[in-house]
């Protein structure tokens, strides 16, 4: 992971300054930001490989900003950070769609090793060679490329971007239809059967989009068959 950069949000100059130079003695650049606003805004930036998240944010929450970064369907490792160690604190960061949570004090070998494990996952979680074009909307696999509709788009960036979690229907339909004040999470079932219609045969794409019973659904990643793969 040498080389890769980690966005700090933290709004005290002094932590993010001593993780910054922290992170960039184990070979890291570091961006910092200071407002949830402007954590946001660069989030999505393709350099940035992972964020490290502080609880409070002066006044704001930490936690409501993994939130909102889950809800948009960004995928990248969070991990938060916080002096706060009661079962609850960290419950409440997990849920929120956070990686991990570093408890204060805590020593940088163990802070690099756990961002580690968190980046290792989240590569081989992504489907291989797939793209998507938030441009264009275009969805482009290894044996073919598709374009969707704006929600369409939006709910396969959901999905991808957990990809190996299961999402629940209350979760996609409050991240993508709740403002619109759509009344039926039905609409989330009518979305998931477009996307698997127009992205068949998965193998073209890498990944199928399963339904698990009573709980939602989830982007599985398929394992290309040939020799010394087992299948």
């Amino acid at each position: 992971m040498s080389g890769a950069t980690i966005l700090i949000v933290d709004d005290d100059p002094e932590i993010t300054d001593a993780l910054a130079r922290g992170l960039r003695m184990h070979g890291y650049d570091t961006l910092a930001e200071h407002t949830v606003a402007g954590a946001r805004a660069r989030i999505g930036r393709p350099e940035v490989a992972a964020a490290i998240v502080d609880v409070m944010i002066g006044a704001e929450s930490g936690i409501a900003l993994v939130q909102a970064i889950r809800a948009a369907g960004i995928a990248k490792p969070v991990l938060m950070l916080s002096a706060l160690s009661e079962v609850e604190d960290r419950a409440a960061g997990l849920a929120a769609g956070a990686d991990d949570y570093v408890v204060k004090p805590f020593s940088f070998d163990e802070l690099i090793a756990r961002l580690q494990v968190q980046e290792r996952r989240a590569g081989a979680a992504a489907a291989p060679g797939l793209l998507l074009d938030a441009a264009t909307r275009t969805v482009q696999g290894a044996g073919a490329a598709v374009d969707l509709t704006e929600r369409e788009f939006a709910l396969l960036q959901m999905l991808h971007g957990r990809a190996g979690q299961v999402l629940t229907r209350g979760e996609i339909f409050d991240a993508l239809w709740a403002a619109e004040g759509t009344s039926s999470e039905n609409v989330v079932d009518v979305y998931i059967g477009y996307l698997r219609k127009k992205l068949s045969p998965g193998a073209d794409f890498g990944f199928e989009i399963k339904t698990i019973r009573n709980r939602g659904f989830v982007l599985e990643t398929l394992r290309k068959s040939g020799p010394g793969s087992g299948s």
